[in-house]
């Protein structure tokens, strides 16, 4: 059962897929009716278990709207009015459709027999301590109009919690784009399995809280409809913890733990070494080398004196101008090499020649910005080895201009850039999106604002890069790995601003909290 329900949490599914999926179902000989019943029976559950966590007036003391549309959203809907109006509380119903589906039509007319009052207009609605969306559920594509797009932006000035069945009315399925206008939700119920809308940064303000309420689709009709088609997963604690390289081997060395080239900083941005190099320590690789300007060694040793400071001839301005490795060692001595934070774009031979290079490489900052000017697509088809581009959407729109707008559907962007490349492409974001060149997508579900700091991007870059290392020593898949150190990040980013708040979390104090996120 616990692995069954792993496995739910991370599949994320479109429109289409959900309807395939839940058409099996019926085809079974699940009655709708049935389904109907046990998945509004788990959300007037949930809604009472957020009312007591609140401290919220319970039954007898709370009065609940719940807003009804034409199809089987307001068929769960108005089960679950039924279901509290039992529990006792005082219950109505918005109900503005003339036309219902026959289903949903019943439920009506029942709960009118039960003396629940309903209403057609929007200014006939009374008070209420907490509103219920079940006016549209996933597979609208139509933008709404009046009157219920007037409609619902009264309701979105109301001063009471919403909670949203399924996915807030207004939103696109698939995308997360607002059709028209939107429920702003306090809650929402993702019934069955995750919608994609719920991982698009546009969606993020509309969905408040999101939880899943697992009604026990079977696991056999889930990968039935999924088989043929890319994968995208919900990285879960679960698979990031288990995707780490731990536990350790009782009798292992520093270099069997990886060996990890940083190429990061200049004298203008010194501060983006160090932090890339925090980011790197964080992540337990056995050997840690990293080459900036000469004019920083002292700088970086005094911050990681365990790492191997290499430094590298200089240009005028700080950048550096060559990369110079010690005696007898060249890039095929490391096991991955991490390359652009602080470089600026006069470092723009050094990012060639990693490029040029038989190793793993990660590119972030100005080296993708040197990477863009170069054509990014044509390049990295050139490269034999693992590529891994970490861009956020500026970045992301230099390297690949020809890719449709990230900020609309960033899944379907991350994708078709990873396919031309050739490259893995991590997508930050509120919602950081990571692919492959299959066209396999792993999204990390939660973060926090507190990221949006200068420097933060430098530290995963360090932390991706040490686990990188760490996993082309031990055979740990690649895309797993990448999607780990954005959960990693992710998780720190979290825990610190739960401790510190949103506003007391810089970047260094970002790389202190890596390893508290994993104990």
């Amino acid at each position: 059962m616990q692995k069954r329900q792993e496995k739910i949490s991370q599949v994320v599914v479109t429109a289409g897929q959900m309807h395939d999926i839940e058409d099996r179902i019926f085809a079974a000989g699940m009655p709708v009716v049935a389904l109907m019943e046990k998945v509004a029976g788990l959300i007037a559950r949930s809604v009472q278990e957020i009312h007591f966590l609140r401290g919220l007036p319970q039954a007898g003391g709370s009065r609940v709207g719940i807003l009804v549309g034409p199809g089987h959203n307001g068929g769960d809907a108005l089960v679950v009015a039924r279901e509290l109006h039992f529990r006792g509380y005082e219950v109505w119903i918005y109900s503005p459709f003339s036309k219902l589906k026959e289903l949903t039509s019943q439920h009506l007319q029942y709960a009118q027999s039960l003396g629940i009052p309903i209403y057609q207009t929007i200014e006939q609605l009374p008070d209420s301590d907490l509103l219920i969306d079940g006016l549209f559920g996933f597979g609208l594509e139509k933008n709404l109009t009046d009157p219920i797009a007037s409609a619902i932006n009264q309701l979105n000035e109301l001063p009471v919690p919403i909670y949203s069945i399924d996915l807030p009315s207004g939103l696109h399925t698939d995308t997360g784009e607002v059709l028209g206008t939107a429920i702003r939700a306090t809650h929402t119920f993702c019934l069955g399995l995750w919608k994609l809308a719920f991982f698009q940064d546009q969606a993020l303000e509309y969905l408040g809280k999101a939880e899943l309420i697992d009604f026990d689709i079977p696991l056999a009709d889930v990968e039935a409809v999924l088989k043929d088609v890319p994968k995208i997963k919900r990285i879960t604690s679960a698979t990031a913890l288990a995707t780490l390289p731990l536990p350790r081997p009782p009798v292992t060395h520093k270099y069997k733990e990886g060996h990890l080239l940083l190429i990061c900083g200049s004298r203008r941005y010194a501060g983006g070494a160090i932090l890339t190099g925090l980011g790197a320590r964080a992540s337990g690789v056995g050997m840690l080398s990293i080459a900036v300007p000469e004019s920083l060694k002292s700088l970086l040793v005094s911050h990681l004196p365990e790492a191997l400071i290499v430094g590298c001839p200089e240009t005028e301005t700080g950048a550096m101008a060559q990369l110079q490795l010690p005696e007898k060692t060249d890039l095929s001595s490391f096991n991955a090499i991490a390359c652009g934070p602080g470089l600026t774009r006069d470092a723009t031979p050094i990012v060639q020649e990693v490029i040029e290079s038989d190793r793993p490489l990660i590119l972030d900052a100005d080296g993708l910005n040197i990477l863009a000017q170069m054509g990014a697509i044509a390049t990295l088809k050139k490269r034999q080895a693992v590529t891994v581009l970490t861009p956020h959407t500026g970045e992301f729109q230099r390297l690949f201009p020809d890719v449709p707008d990230a900020k609309h559907d960033k899944v379907k962007a991350v994708q078709e850039a990873a396919t031309q490349s050739g490259a893995v492409v991590l997508l930050k974001g509120a919602r950081t999106a990571v692919a492959n060149p299959q066209g396999d997508v792993w999204i990390i579900p939660e973060s926090t604002p507190a990221l949006a700091r200068g420097g933060s991007g430098d530290v995963l870059t360090g932390l991706l890069g040490g686990l990188l290392a760490q996993a082309a020593t031990k055979q740990i898949p690649l895309e797993d790995i990448v999607a780990t150190a954005a959960w990693w990040h992710s998780q720190a980013g979290i825990l610190a601003a739960q401790e510190r708040t949103e506003l007391g979390v810089d970047a260094f104090t970002l790389t202190q909290y890596l390893i508290k996120a994993l104990t």
